[in-house]
């Protein structure tokens, strides 16, 4: 399942809700931002998961955002 189909889901907004509150989401964000994207622009949520040591979920939206440019914010 790609990012865009998750998107179009009923629970898509209570995930990315319950991301937001986790302690580590912004230092995340920041390196994969910084950092991972650098190396491999084209990573996947299930990459990014496994790199991180994080949930799928909080992966899925940390590439969404990044993607289009979202912020904690949005």
């Amino acid at each position: 399942m790609s990012i865009e189909e998750y998107t179009k889901e009923k629970l898509w907004p209570i995930l990315i809700e319950t991301v937001h509150v986790l302690v580590m989401y912004p230092h995340h964000k920041g390196y994969t931002r910084e950092v991972i994207l650098h190396e491999r622009p084209d990573i996947t949520s299930a990459e990014l998961a496994t790199r991180l040591g994080i949930p799928l979920g909080e992966a899925l939206v940390i590439l969404f955002e990044l993607a289009s440019g979202r912020t904690l914010e949005s």
